[in-house]
Order: structure tokens, then C-alpha cells, then sequence
């Protein structure tokens, strides 16, 4: 059972006890007639492949409450999108695939840049932003939720403890963000752990108190990739498109929503999925990309936030990150030990110094461009320059499914 510990400035919804799944759901067909939900799943065509994608069609059967099932398809040529409609093809919701790759999508596409904004690179930020625009093209959207396709210990719980937050308009909450264990015979989520975690808490040594960073330092698990939302909320938010998705989202949800009307939930006990390689030799793959995307993100929003860097600052930061990383790696050394859990030492500390290197990278990508490459802009800005752009990528993507 979960502590009810309550931290930080935003709610935390706590697994107490078993989980009464029946009335769950029930609740949640009763609201959605009213705030009818869309589910986005962000897939690469390698993950139908894979068995964690076919159990979660088989646990979403189940979920009657959600209105629409959105895949937006990545790396998929016509012979492979024709596949993935046949593998989608079991859900009962209505089912919807985005071909990223497809002709229509790219025209549309081509069609935002004509117009002077960015789209970003291929990836997961554009997938899930093309997936709003199509929620968004139809009215009868109220909530969106999202989440990974390679989750191995997936069941209908996750998504129902997921949608609950901003469904229930009881609750009132806009955006939910969710969090879990990463643990199995030994402790995962190193990115968390050892990066995002002493990093804001450096930040906030370095810097003193700053509303935006014990903002995001209140969620567990700040780079799960799954939340709901509110349409409205999609609207106005832009994301990047590389591996900072998940800070930035939360940066553009600290600017657009109260604090009180963000929340985080308890979505499963044990979460697993695949493990990205260290890469400590390879800025452009593995952790060591994911951790140089995350701070070039997390430094350009603080500066937005008035916050000025030099290199003297950036060592600063870097030389406490160090410290606080190396005190924290003990504590879960420690709690590993209580547990009986796999600890090695040597990886953990690999792991800090390979995150080290990433923010000292990403402060000299920052100070030699502070802006860098544009956030993919909110459709709020899109359907200003080009009013009828939803409507043609709601008629694109109703074509490719013929």
C-alpha cells in the first residue's frame, strides 16, 4: 500500500489499497457522456511487432468508456500502415490512424511551413502534437490521454486511473500526469533518479526559490509518458519535438494552469518497458542524447523565466549537481539494501558521470544559441495563420483510413 504523503504544490492521487476497477469504469461511462474522451497512442510501426503492444489492444477492448482510439504512426511505409489498420482494426472504439509518413499528413505539413512556423523533426513531440489536431478538429473531444506503446505490464487500470482525474468534474483538474514504481529485481528510471531529481535540486541551491522549479521538482516521476488533459489545454500548448517533450509539456502546462488544477496519480504498481542504452561515448543516441535534449530544455525555460546563466553559473550548477547526484545515488544504495535489491554501484556512478558530461553539453549548446531550434507551435497559433488546417488534416486523415 502507498504512503498518502502529500508534496510539492501540486495534488498527488495515491494507490490505496486495492483498486475497485468496476466502479472505476463505471464512473467514467457516466462522465464521459459529458466530457467524451480520446485516447492518442504515439506508435512506431517496430512496436506492433513487439508483444507489449498487443497486450495493451487486448486490455483496451475492455475500455467502453473511451470514445476514440488515436495511433499516430511513425518510420511506416503504405505496406506497413495498411498492416497497422488490419492490427487496430479489434479495438471497438472508433479507431483512427495518423500516417506520419503518409503523403496527406506531409502535405499538410508542408502546408504549416508555407505559412513561417516550425513542425520540428520527425519523432514522439510531432506525433502527439498531429494526434491533437485531430482530436482538436472534432468538437466533441473534452479529454485527450496519452500513453507509450511498449508498456510490458500494462492493464486497464493504468489508462482508467489515468482518464479519472480530468474526467470527473468533480475532481476539477486539467492536466494529470502519471507516476509508478520502476522497480524490479533492482531499480530502474536512471533519467529520474539521477538526472532530473539532483538536477532541480541543484537548480533550487544554485538559484534560491523559484515557483517554476518546485513546480515541476512536486511530480514523482516527471518524464512519465502518460497524462490526460483537457482539450483546451492542447490548444494553447506548444512541446518540443526531441527527448525534452515531457519538461517542456510541463513548463507549458506550469504557464497555462493554476497549480491547484494540476495533478499526478498512481497508475500501476510495477511499469515496465524498454531500457534505452547509456550511450556515455554517443550524444546522439541512447540516455546521454535523452539527458542533453532534457537540460537544453529545462535551461531555455528557466531563462524564459528571467534567469540569467554564464559559464561560471553553469559550473556552479554542474559542480552541485555532482555533489547532490552522488548523495542521492547512496540513498538508493541504501534503500536497495533494505529491499534486497540488485544495487551496482559502479553503473549508478557511470550513469552520473555520463549525465554530467550531457549537461555540460547541452550549457554549451545553450550559450552558444539560447533560443535554439522553436517549439512546435500550439494550434491555437496554427489554425490563426492557416484557419481551415484542421479541417484538412481531420479530411486527411479520414482518407488514409479508408
Amino acid at each position: 500500500m502507498a504512503d498518502f504523503y502529500q508534496t510539492g504544490v501540486v495534488s498527488t492521487l495515491h494507490k490505496l489499497g486495492e483498486v475497485d476497477l468496476e466502479r472505476l469504469e463505471a464512473e467514467l461511462s457516466w462522465y464521459s457522456q459529458e466530457r467524451p474522451i480520446a485516447l492518442v497512442l504515439p506508435s512506431l510501426f517496430s512496436e506492433l511487432q513487439g508483444e507489449a503492444l498487443k497486450g495493451i489492444v487486448e486490455e483496451l477492448k475492455g475500455a467502453k468508456y473511451i470514445a476514440a482510439v488515436i495511433v499516430s504512426l511513425g518510420n511506416a511505409n503504405r505496406e506497413e500502415f495498411e498492416y497497422a489498420k488490419r492490427f487496430f482494426s479489434v479495438l471497438p472504439q472508433r479507431t483512427r490512424l495518423i500516417w506520419a509518413d503518409g503523403e496527406r499528413i506531409q502535405s499538410i505539413l508542408d502546408a504549416i511551413r508555407e505559412a513561417g512556423l516550425q513542425v520540428g523533426e520527425a519523432g514522439k513531440g510531432r506525433s502527439v502534437w498531429i494526434a491533437w489536431g485531430y482530436v482538436l478538429s472534432q468538437p466533441d473531444f473534452h479529454v485527450i490521454a496519452l500513453h507509450d506503446c511498449d508498456i510490458v505490464t500494462y492493464n486497464r487500470t493504468l489508462v482508467a486511473r489515468l482518464c479519472y482525474p480530468v474526467t470527473n468534474p468533480n475532481l476539477d483538474y486539467e492536466f494529470c500526469k502519471g507516476y509508478y514504481s520502476r522497480v524490479t529485481d533492482r531499480m530502474h528510471g536512471r533519467a529520474t533518479r539521477l538526472l532530473i531529481t539532483p538536477l532541480l535540486r541543484s537548480l533550487q541551491r544554485v538559484f534560491g526559490y523559484l515557483p517554476f522549479l518546485v513546480f515541476l521538482d512536486s511530480f514523482r516521476y516527471p518524464l512519465a509518458g502518460e497524462f490526460s488533459m483537457h482539450t483546451d489545454l492542447a490548444r494553447v500548448t506548444r512541446i518540443p519535438a526531441d527527448w525534452g517533450l515531457e519538461i517542456g509539456l510541463l513548463s507549458e502546462v506550469y504557464r497555462n494552469v493554476a497549480p491547484k488544477r494540476v495533478c499526478q496519480v498512481d497508475i500501476i504498481d510495477q511499469y515496465e518497458h524498454k531500457h534505452q542504452p547509456l550511450s556515455p561515448d554517443d550524444p546522439s543516441r541512447g540516455l546521454l542524447k535523452m539527458c542533453i535534449d532534457i537540460c537544453k530544455s529545462l535551461f531555455r525555460n528557466l531563462a524564459s523565466e528571467g534567469m540569467v546563466f554564464s559559464e561560471g553559473v553553469f559550473n556552479t550548477i554542474t559542480a552541485t549537481y555532482v555533489r547532490t547526484a552522488h548523495e542521492i545515488l547512496k540513498r538508493y544504495e541504501d534503500d536497495a539494501a533494505i529491499n534486497g535489491l540488485v544495487f551496482d554501484r559502479h553503473e549508478e556512478s557511470l550513469a552520473v558521470d555520463t549525465f554530467t558530461k550531457g549537461i555540460k553539453i547541452a550549457a554549451k549548446t545553450f550559450m552558444e544559441d539560447p533560443l535554439g531550434i522553436p517549439l512546435i507551435p500550439s494550434w491555437d497559433r496554427v489554425t490563426s495563420a492557416i484557419p481551415d488546417i484542421l479541417r484538412r488534416l481531420r479530411e486527411a486523415v479520414e482518407e488514409d483510413n479508408r
